[in-house]
């Protein structure tokens, strides 16, 4: 008999798909005061979690020998869309509610905010679009980048910063 793998722990060990309550108060508030501005939703984001779907896609087809068409391959892939703009963005949602709002069929990946901005960047897109079925959030430009390279947003005051950590490049 083989031993046990060593699986290392869950990420989000305990999560049960709901929306922690700091990034709900920041939505609400958001969506009560919109003058605020949305960077203390960028705050609540910047730490958590969030849901990137992912769908099957349709590899190949074959036929059988009564012509009926069948699936003979499919990928699965992380969804993002192009606005009327040319711009690309990928999907997030905040929990499995928003998700399966947007699309019953897709599946969860959990990761962190840092980890899709990271993805977005990677695959060229322009934004991460967050709860595109309800309160949509788009995250892009500057923002994007200095959340995907691990600086944190913070207040100070009555203004917002980034704090960067030593050894983190402050041109990415």
């Amino acid at each position: 008999m083989n031993p046990m793998p060593n699986l290392r722990e869950a990420p989000f060990a305990g999560d049960d798909g709901g929306r922690s309550d700091s990034l709900t108060a920041a939505l609400l508030e958001f969506q009560r005061e919109a003058d605020i501005g949305f960077l203390p939703v960028v705050a609540a984001l910047q730490d958590a979690r969030v849901l990137v779907p992912v769908v099957a896609i349709l590899g190949e087809i074959e036929y059988d020998e009564n012509g009926l068409a069948r699936d003979k391959s499919s990928e699965m892939a992380a969804v993002s869309i192009t606005g009327q703009d040319g711009r690309s963005a990928l999907l997030a949602f905040t929990c499995t509610d928003s998700l399966a709002d947007w699309d019953p069929k897709a599946r969860p990946v959990p990761v962190t905010f840092r980890q899709a901005a990271q993805a977005a960047i990677h695959d060229g897109a322009d934004a991460v679009l967050v709860d595109i079925s309800s309160a949509m959030v788009a995250i892009d430009g500057d923002l994007l980048k200095n959340l995907a390279v691990g600086h944190q947003l913070v207040k100070a005051g009555d203004e917002w910063a980034w704090l960067v950590s030593q050894g983190s490049d402050k041109d990415s």
